[in-house]
């Protein structure tokens, strides 16, 4: 993808308009910049395309209705506005984010009565490791939270705890909810493999309902179970699902070695997930 020269990606899409990224400008007292009031999805982007579209803008207008902020665009236009920074941004492009904010307000936790802020950015996409590692960390998710399942902006919590997993020689850090039931990572779901079956947390512990596993949960013999934190790091195998990350194997959980990596389920979920991507873009 070819940059600006400050490096950055050439243009965003903000409130309605494509400008270049060093003439974008939000307010400073808009909300997502002081108390997090705002929400998010990030997208794969595939030749071109951003990976089921449809299904992240659903779920983009979920998040935003449970923190009663109205999306002020239509589909349509929002996927108008996707495709311009695609093709502003270059073939390059493989992260694609929308983020919508409660818009400029007061500095408190009211809002300010106006349009709220609609933001469209690309960048290139890191790639993964072939396997990832795993700690879990001392802090939980509040599954009874008023933002429990909405993917917001909000995001200190998985800034702390990715850093603790980093210290640790750890690429992601996996809670547990409030009553000790393994829930999410900082940026993904988690899936594993214990008695011959593959599991995924329940919504009931908080997790976010993440479209890779939401695909995954279509496409395999997945089930959704309540598990305690501690069977994962005595799984037989385990991955992690996110939209950038697709199927990717857990090869160690604090520090212990899980006995497949890939494991035959986790091998035959990542088939099966990219069979089903490479059918179509938008499942």
């Amino acid at each position: 993808m070819s940059g600006a020269p400050n490096g950055l990606p050439p243009v965003v899409w903000l409130d309605g308009r494509l400008v270049a990224v060093d003439d974008a400008r939000i307010s400073p007292f808009d909300h997502g910049l002081l108390v997090g009031d705002g929400v998010f999805e990030t997208a794969k982007v595939v030749d071109g395309v951003a990976f089921a579209l449809r299904r992240h803008l659903a779920r983009l207008r979920r998040s935003a209705a449970g923190l009663g902020i109205e999306v002020p665009y239509t589909d349509d236009e929002l996927r108008g506005a996707i495709g311009a920074v695609i093709a502003g941004n270059g073939p390059g492009t493989g992260r694609l984010r929308t983020t919508v904010t409660g818009g400029p307000g007061p500095l408190g936790s009211n809002r300010g009565g106006v349009a709220p802020t609609v933001i469209v950015a690309a960048s290139t996409a890191t790639p993964w490791a072939p396997t990832t590692t795993v700690v879990t960390v001392p802090w939980t998710r509040n599954e009874r939270s008023a933002v429990a399942g909405l993917k917001t902006v909000s995001y200190a919590e998985n800034v702390v705890a990715l850093a603790y997993a980093h210290e640790r020689g750890a690429t992601e850090a996996v809670f547990a909810d409030t009553t000790g039931r393994l829930s999410e990572g900082t940026g993904s779901n988690v899936f594993l493999v214990t008695g011959g079956r593959l599991l995924t947390p329940t919504l009931a512990t908080g997790c976010l309902p993440g479209i890779t596993r939401d695909l995954v949960l279509e496409v395999t013999e997945a089930e959704e179970a309540d598990v305690d934190l501690g069977v994962l790091a005595n799984a037989d195998e385990a991955f992690l699902t996110s939209s950038t990350r697709d199927v990717h194997p857990i090869s160690h959980v604090n520090g212990r070695a899980l006995a497949g990596c890939p494991g035959l389920h986790t091998a035959a979920a990542a088939q099966t997930f990219a069979n089903l991507a490479a059918r179509t873009l938008d499942p």
